[in-house]
């Protein structure tokens, strides 16, 4: 175990050090989906949801959560966000909603958990805002597309 970070020499969770770590522009980038019946999509996008606006709020709900992430995530460091943008785009193809965000900041740590964390909240809220239409919705592939900054550099995910 000796690759993970959060693990001390004695095998317990513990808060990663980053005091001597340099402050660098880091970005990370994560996606998700909501996948629901073409009709509910159809009914998001004609704004006929009796909750209200879906997209917004939920793009609200997902900058809101990348924000107290270290509220969420145990071990997570409270970081100082210099931009969060959470984009939901309507797919026909899927049928349903593409969620991706983006998390940017300087520091001395990464903000992939900022990322992710703003997609899951915001496909969760998709999902709360319609699911009295809709049971059949699934949340699907939340990962993280990419990422830069600090010591490990430039990683993307192929394909």
């Amino acid at each position: 175990m000796s690759g993970l970070t959060h693990i001390s020499a004695s095998g317990e969770a513990s808060m990663v050090d980053v005091a001597a770590k340099a402050v660098t522009e880091r970005v990370a980038v994560a996606e998700g989906c909501v996948v629901m019946k073409p009709e509910t999509l159809a009914l998001i996008l004609a704004g006929d949801a009796k909750k209200g606006d879906v997209l917004g709020t939920a793009r609200i709900a997902g900058i809101m959560a990348a924000k107290r992430t270290h509220e969420l995530i145990p071990l997570c460091h409270p970081l100082m966000l210099a931009k969060i943008s959470v984009d939901l785009t309507p797919d026909d193809a899927l049928p349903g909603v593409r969620v991706s965000a983006t998390a940017k900041v300087a520091g001395r740590t990464g903000v992939e958990m900022e990322a992710l964390t703003a997609v899951a909240v915001a496909c969760l809220t998709v999902y709360d805002m319609v699911k009295a239409v809709d049971r059949f919705m699934r949340i699907e592939a939340i990962g993280l597309v990419e990422k830069k900054g600090g010591k490990s550099g430039h990683w993307k995910r192929e394909g």
